[in-house]
């Protein structure tokens, strides 16, 4: 499955951007979900969500930027 198109059903709202592939994947994912969350929190998330992604090897490893609609200012 396509990551981004994965992550689109699990942030409805969002807008995803996904580069790379392999150990070189990066995802920004700008969410009103994620205002007055911490970084951590959000990354926690969005792992969460890719949890089987990365049990079954799809994702190796990936870079996440999270970011609030307020804070792209």
């Amino acid at each position: 499955m396509d990551i981004t198109h994965f992550l689109k059903l699990q942030f409805p709202e969002a807008e995803i951007s996904f580069d790379g592939e392999d150990c070189n994947s990066k995802v920004l994912i700008v969410s009103e979900e994620f205002e007055g969350l911490t970084s951590l929190q959000r990354h926690k998330l969005v792992l969460s969500a890719l949890k089987e992604h990365f049990k079954s090897g799809e994702l190796h490893a990936l870079s996440l930027n999270t970011k609030s609609p307020s804070e792209l200012g």
